[in-house]
């Protein structure tokens, strides 16, 4: 080949200058490209991470405990029963031939509510009064031959075997007709149920008796026919925590309200208390007392009773769930001055809801973290939010 031939090989082929100048515009661009994708990558990853660290920051909100006053109320929920009442049964057994007496009758001391037919019973009082007629009937027979048998035994006409039997048999006559005259009377005694009588003044709260039931100690499944009640006074009975059975006097005032009538208080007295404490409820049971001249409270009813009680100095209140309930007792949570949580053990007293009682380990200038998660630890970093209490 010439030489000429040999400058046309590529090798030797020098490209324009223009183009050399676009691949090193192109490739600088391709770097600039590069490099600002990485530190937007980065800045991005690092947004992204000081998000994630602040949402980690918890946000808390503070409020003060407050102070409890001088006395304060405990409200527990009481039940009433009457000053008297009494389930009446069938003491004799037969049927209802009538009743006198309604639910809401009143009624006195022993007037008639009810009558029971017992046919039965009217059958065993003529047999009765016929075994008394015969045994007195023997008795007189027993006499006359005692005083006989006596008379000749003076003249020696008789043994004093003989005279002594018949003495005895006198007297063993006359003790039939004591027995006899006793069976009479207890049968007569056993008729006079059949007429069915309050046992006291009251109002008759329940008839649970119709007309042809049969009653009494022969009846299937036996109800009470009647119930009556003295509704001029009411017993209220409130199981009081054992931590305030100390402050339970007779003569203690409290105040009842009904669901009935809320905006009618009425004035309750302690009558007395069970002094011991029920190990099943851990509660101490109270007997109130009050007039109840209008017949407002109803037995069986709910009450709700409170007491003005004296509360121990130093006691706070805080809300409910201000509290830390951990194994190692029950504890709130402050927040430090550089933003982490230290959890302060308390002493908790009265649940009242909402808001309990802190009898000890908390003071007022102290502030608490109203509504902790349940995950808060000791240490850990937070920040206080706005509308602190």
């Amino acid at each position: 080949m010439s030489d000429h031939s040999e400058n046309l090989l590529p090798d030797t082929i020098t490209p324009p200058g223009g183009l050399r100048k676009a691949g090193l515009i192109a490739g600088g661009v391709a770097v600039l490209v590069v490099a600002y994708g990485l530190y937007s990558r980065n800045h991005a990853d690092q947004s992204a991470q000081s998000y994630a660290d602040a949402q980690s920051v918890a946000t808390v909100h503070l409020v003060n405990p407050v102070v409890a006053g001088k006395s304060d109320a405990l409200t527990l929920p009481g039940t009433m029963q009457a000053w008297n009442s009494a389930r009446i049964f069938a003491r004799v057994a037969g049927y209802v031939r009538s009743w006198d007496k309604d639910i809401g009758s009143p009624v006195g001391s022993g007037t008639p509510l009810g009558y029971i037919d017992t046919p039965d019973l009217d059958q065993q009082i003529i047999q009765a009064r016929a075994t008394l007629l015969r045994t007195k009937a023997q008795a007189s027979l027993a006499r006359s031959t005692a005083t006989r048998w006596n008379d000749l035994l003076t003249s020696n006409s008789v043994s004093h075997q003989e005279a002594d039997e018949k003495n005895a048999g006198s007297a063993t006559a006359t003790a039939a007709v004591a027995e006899a005259q006793a069976n009479l009377g207890r049968l007569l005694a056993f008729k006079a149920y059949a007429t069915v009588r309050a046992p006291f003044a009251g109002i008759v709260t329940a008839r649970n008796a119709d007309i042809g039931d049969l009653v009494g100690p022969g009846a299937t499944n036996p109800q009470p026919m009647f119930a009556v009640a003295d509704l001029n006074r009411i017993r209220i009975y409130v199981n009081v925590p054992q931590q305030y059975s100390a402050q339970m006097k007779a003569g203690q005032t409290a105040t009842l309200t009904i669901p009935e009538a809320p905006g009618q208080p009425m004035k309750a007295t302690v009558l007395a208390q069970a002094n011991a404490i029920n190990p099943l409820s851990g509660a101490l049971q109270v007997q109130l007392v009050t007039d109840n001249p209008n017949h407002l409270l109803k037995p069986g009813g709910y009450a709700s009773v409170s007491f003005n009680l004296p509360v121990q100095v130093g006691v706070t209140t805080v809300p409910s769930g201000a509290l830390v309930l951990r194994g190692g007792g029950t504890k709130v949570a402050t927040v430090t001055a550089d933003g982490h949580i230290h959890l302060i053990p308390v002493t908790v007293g009265r649940d009242m809801g909402a808001t309990v009682q802190i009898t000890s380990g908390l003071s007022t200038s102290v502030k608490i973290v109203r509504d902790p998660a349940d995950s808060i630890e000791e240490g850990q970093q937070v920040r206080i939010g706005g509308n602190n209490g």
